[in-house]
């Protein structure tokens, strides 16, 4: 997606825009931004026959949300106290990708203050913003960094304008550093001594020029998390470390099948009288049980005795999913080619992988009969507070959700799921609830990314390739979230086959193939099967992208071009050109190595940003073949030694922590080519834990990973926490392909393989927990 400049509207620092000053006892600001600040598209055509543009060269996904949350910017304030701070409350949710800090940055420097003084805290949900309150598709700062400089820069001049009166210089005169603004004469006044003064009795529209983005001084420097001293000494307060009153630890006993509905609890009299249990009732997902302790939460879900319906899935197993799939896929066009075209066809399979953050899902609940108080990490803060308050029968106005930085979520906090169980709970019981899934929950009644085919065709004649055709089928993905709140909810649940509906419209606003490879036909089919599924980090784009870069080295291969040369000579994105010319450049391509082990090449453009991958991997046996620890359930396999990765993120606000998130991406991508995967049998996932799923492990991790963040292309940031995931993913399976001599079909590469571990059971639905940690250390 997006093969766009990132600023065809010029510098945004040399615009005019709108700001407005808010009547309050301090001084108050928000912004008021003009439609259509959207990116354009920009092209380059080597290839003799160039490809028309796709839906996402004109707009993308990126476009649409951002656009989506433009009406309302002006309901984002930033205000300045008296103490000399400035404080925002960001409608947008920090889940570990380092909005707050690149928040911080952006206000700091457009107010020439310390970041130090920049405090930035989560909204709770606030419904007036309709659908600037959702965080995902790597929108975040792409949407907010203009509507945030405009407030700040607002407050800047009416700050200016009171010293001037105050310090009787001329406004042009004054200078402002670190919260002050000093004049000629020596004089100096503090901003927060001019908070009330420079207030206003009524909202007022003001102009706003920001300030020039070549005088920027914080923007664009590495700067460590602004919370990173309260996360390594464990302040940081995460949803299962608030103290809300009477909130006691409360867990579910789960079916044994997904989504399968409680019959009958043989013993619910038994349970409540166990140790510390004050509570047991059936709800709609299953069993809850309240009690002291989590401990003792655990002891009464596995004491539980329950009868359950057949779950959604409960026939379902990888082998009829996949034929499913396969029956589904849509025919290819008869498309019209030269005589003596050649073809190119294959077809990938990509495996359910677990979209469980390392933090379990959790949230506390405090339901009473006339409202309601939810704490919880949301990315969609106002769904959650409308569905919650239809579910409860009350008033949204009377339901509070507010919202709680998270410990990652690659996508799984766009579903308020726990907050919704939590309220349930807690209006069934009534008394307040800190519920907590446990980890086996979390893997097999939680979401996963969909498993899904892409078949692809792509046709040559002589060095031309002439039409390329991607089917891509997957099971269902929920977008019932919709943009963040309950009518575009509402529309997401539309009939799967629709071609107004949500997957339809996500993948043609995110996909394309960004090379001139003549027709380009790329289309989505999905199959609601009854499971939960959820918009895993980057969404399509990874397998998209892995299926698309395989073809393009068989091209290579088939046309005897080296797979670096044909890449550039097709590429029709100039941003992409430099960062793929950059990793080739540092990477080495080409260099000579030793039977087993290569080289391999992935690049992806998406809201509007550009990333690429050199991966280099082992995959002798010397190195697949490493023995493990006696007792320890994994597995080896091939080890990627070196991932070198560009990006161009337009304006990285903060590099060290862009180069964070492409490092995140890069072991995503790793452990969806070798090992990360969930196996589906007779209904339930039979991983339930991350030592069962082969994420990335240090063993099979580079020694050697290096991101390379391209000079500024934009005066606005692009997407970053997703952007990282489908080139290196891609580069991986194209290093595979090179070292073994053999196309990776399916995915992870050891997803058919004999299970590497002994499945937990699913009656009960908790596991036992170990007794001595030091057994399942290594």
């Amino acid at each position: 997606m997006g093969e766009h400049d990132a600023a065809p509207f010029g510098d945004l620092s040399r615009r005019r825009f709108l700001g407005y000053l808010i009547a309050g006892p301090t001084l108050v600001t928000a912004a008021q931004l003009p439609w259509g600040l959207l990116d354009g598209p920009a092209t380059r055509a080597y290839a003799a026959i160039s490809s028309p543009p796709e839906p996402a060269d004109l707009l993308d996904l990126s476009d649409v949300l951002t656009a989506a949350a433009a009406p309302t910017a002006n309901l984002i304030k930033v205000v300045v106290n008296a103490n000399g701070t400035v404080s925002f409350a960001l409608p947008r949710a920090e889940v570990g990708q380092g909005i707050t800090t690149a928040v911080a940055m952006t206000i700091a420097d457009e107010m020439s203050l310390p970041i130090s003084k920049v405090s930035v805290t989560l909204a709770d949900a606030r419904p007036e913003l309709v659908w600037n309150q959702l965080t995902g598709g790597s929108n975040s700062m792409h949407s907010i960094f203009t509507p945030v400089r405009v407030a700040a820069a607002a407050a800047r001049q009416q700050l200016a304008q009171a010293a001037a009166r105050e310090l009787g210089a001329d406004i042009s005169s004054l200078r402002a550093h670190d919260g002050v603004f000093a004049a000629p004469n020596g004089r100096r006044v503090t901003y927060g001594s001019l908070a009330r003064t420079a207030a206003v009795p009524r909202t007022t529209a003001v102009p706003v020029e920001l300030k020039a983005t070549s005088n920027f001084t914080i923007v664009g420097k590495p700067q460590k998390r602004i919370e990173a001293r309260d996360i390594v000494t464990g302040r940081k307060q995460f949803t299962m470390d608030l103290d809300v009153p009477g909130a006691l630890p409360t867990m579910v006993c789960r079916p044994p099948t997904i989504d399968a509905k409680v019959v009958s609890v043989a013993n619910i009299a038994a349970v409540k009288a166990l140790p510390g249990v004050t509570d047991v009732v059936v709800v709609p997902s299953g069993v809850a049980v309240r009690a002291a302790t989590f401990g003792q939460c655990i002891d009464a879900v596995r004491a539980l005795r329950v009868a359950w319906t057949a779950g959604t899935a409960a026939t379902k197993s990888d082998a009829n999913v996949l034929a499913e799939l396969k029956a589904a896929e849509l025919p290819f066009l008869a498309t019209s080619l030269p005589l003596l075209a050649k073809t190119i066809d294959h077809s990938f399979t990509f495996s359910f992988a677990s979209n469980s953050p390392l933090e379990t899902n959790c949230a506390v609940a405090d339901v009473r009969s006339n409202r309601a108080e939810i704490w919880s990490s949301l990315k969609s803060p106002i769904v959650a507070q409308e569905t919650i308050a239809e579910a409860l029968g009350l008033p949204v106005s009377a339901v509070t959700c507010h919202v709680v930085q998270g410990g990652g979520s690659f996508g799984r906090h766009l579903f308020f799921d726990a907050a919704l169980e939590a309220a349930h709970i807690s209006k069934a019981i009534g008394k307040p609830v800190k519920l907590m899934w446990h980890r086996t929950d979390d893997f097999r009644q939680g979401r996963a990314h969909p498993m899904a085919t892409a078949h692809v065709r792509a046709s040559y004649f002589g060095t031309d390739v002439v039409a390329y055709e991607h089917r891509h089928t997957g099971v269902a993905t929920d977008f019932s979230h919709g943009l963040g709140e309950i009518l575009s909810a509402e529309l997401a649940k539309l009939p799967e086959g629709d071609t107004l509906g949500y997957s339809q419209a996500v993948f043609n606003l995110s996909q394309t193939v960004p090379y001139n490879f003549g027709v380009l036909d790329l289309a989505l089919n999905e199959v609601d099967m009854g499971f939960n599924t959820g918009s895993m980090r980057n969404i399509y784009s990874p397998d998209v992208v892995t299926a698309t870069e395989l073809m393009v080295d068989q091209l290579a291969k088939a046309m005897g071009i080296d797979a670096y040369q044909l890449r550039r000579q097709f590429l029709r994105n100039s941003r992409l050109l430099a960062v793929l010319d950059k990793v080739a450049q540092v990477g080495k391509w080409g260099r000579a190595m030793s039977t087993g082990t290569a080289q391999g090449l992935g690049l992806h453009s998406e809201y509007k940003s550009c990333a690429a991958a050199l991966v280099e991997i082992d995959c002798t046996s010397r190195t697949v073949n490493r023995p493990l620890p006696d007792g320890i359930e994994g597995v080896t396999g091939p080890r990627v030694t070196r991932v070198i990765m560009a990006v161009d993120a337009g304006l990285p606000i903060n590099p060290l922590g862009l180069q964070a998130q492409m490092m995140g991406g890069a072991m995503d991508g790793i452990a969806r080519v070798l090992t990360f995967s969930l196996h589906l049998r007779n209904g339930y996932f039979q991983e339930g834990s991350w030592d069962n799923t082969f994420y990335t492990r240090e063993w099979n991790a580079p020694l050697d990973l290096q991101v390379i963040v391209m000079p500024p292309t934009s005066s606005t940031p692009g997407g970053a926490g997703e952007l990282g995931v489908a080139p290196v993913q891609a580069a991986v399976a194209c290093a595979y392909a090179r070292a073994t001599a053999t196309l990776p079909t399916v995915f992870p590469i050891i997803h058919d393989h004999a299970l590497r571990f002994k499945p937990l059971p699913t009656t009960p639905s908790i596991p036992q927990s170990p007794t001595d940690g030091l057994t399942r250390a290594f």
